[in-house]
């Protein structure tokens, strides 16, 4: 008996058997996806049109398969990863960073954090904010944040002003590339940008719950001043917490949990609708129901790119394909009554 097995030699092991004339030819170089790029509003970075949201990290799935999934994703040209400081109460930070450094890719990757609601350094004041940002440092194992969210519903008592005086001085000192806003209403932006006329670091990054089935908190005022004031929109919620993959659409299939009560919250006759409706426009343009939800989103003038929480290396491809696919005027129209 060889050592590799029965009948085996070491010549047998070491020679390779000849690639089959019908074998597929190996894809060399940067992967497709590489060259697809977008300008994150007038925050000076460039990102692929779906941003990695990494709020599953830590919690539901663990640093092996987060790994996989942040593999997939780059291999298929992804450059942004969403993550943030109140994710997993920092896990989620931990396992990206580890990511980034064994791969040796930082300088590849828009970094994306949101700060605020981390219980040790909660708000936006600036004590806080900056032990914020230096503990999301720490976590990630870098020396800056491409792009940081202020999460305003952290914090109903620090002044504009004040918080925008702490970013100034994290942007100065080479900590923060950018800054975005989440939770912030339509007054709070033009406050914003009247701050950034005397000097202040502007707002130029925009996270809001929005997708097919959820319009109301975007559209209105808060679409008029972000696409006035140029402000890219980064949606997140983009597949109403997973319904518009279609995988569940029973609630008999949904068990008795927080993402349950929130998927169930989604089966009406409305979501109903809607998902037959991406299912007829996904069979049309062969691409899953999740794909055509991203491409609504994309298709919508205000949105640069939206923000998918992933938990499995398969919703990686999905989702991609939703970033290639383009919808025709009768597949909005169809989207639209089919929401009514």
């Amino acid at each position: 008996m060889g050592y590799f097995g029965i009948g085996a030699t070491p010549k047998a092991v070491r020679t390779a058997p000849p690639a089959h004339p019908s074998a597929p030819i190996p894809v060399q170089g940067a992967p497709v996806g590489a060259g697809i790029r977008v300008p994150l509003g007038e925050s000076g970075l460039e990102v692929f049109p779906f941003l990695l949201g990494a709020a599953e990290f830590g919690w539901h799935v663990d640093l092996t398969a987060a790994h996989a999934i942040l593999d997939a994703y780059h291999a298929r040209g992804g450059n942004a990863v969403h993550t943030s400081d109140g994710y997993a109460a920092g896990r989620s930070e931990h396992i990206v960073g580890q990511w980034l450094q064994r791969r040796g890719i930082r300088d590849d990757i828009v970094v994306a954090v949101r700060v605020g609601a981390n219980p040790d350094h909660p708000g936006l004041g600036p004590v806080n904010l900056i032990r914020a940002v230096e503990a999301s440092l720490t976590r990630l194992h870098t020396d800056r944040i491409d792009l940081l969210y202020l999460d305003a519903l952290s914090d109903d008592a620090t002044t504009l002003e004040d918080t925008l005086a702490t970013v100034e001085w994290l942007i100065e000192s080479g900590k923060v590339r950018a800054v975005g806003a989440y939770g912030h209403t339509a007054a709070q932006l033009v406050e914003a940008r009247i701050l950034a006329s005397a000097g202040y670091p502007r707002l130029t990054v925009l996270d809001v719950p929005y997708n097919i089935l959820r319009q109301s908190e975007f559209d209105g005022d808060l679409r008029l001043v972000a696409s006035a004031q140029g402000i890219a929109v980064t949606p997140s919620q983009a597949l109403e917490h997973g319904y518009l993959a279609g995988v569940h659409r029973d609630r008999a299939q949904v068990a008795y949990s927080v993402r349950g009560i929130q998927l169930a919250a989604a089966m009406n006759r409305r979501g109903s609708r809607t998902l037959r409706a991406l299912d007829r426009i996904g069979d049309e343009l062969s691409v899953p129901p999740s794909a055509v939800a991203i491409a609504w989103l994309l298709a919508q003038r205000a949105v640069v790119a939206p923000i998918v929480n992933v938990f499995a290396v398969a919703h990686v491809e999905e989702l991609v394909q939703g970033v290639g696919a383009r919808l025709s005027r009768s597949h909005l129209g169809e989207i639209s009554r089919a929401t009514q």
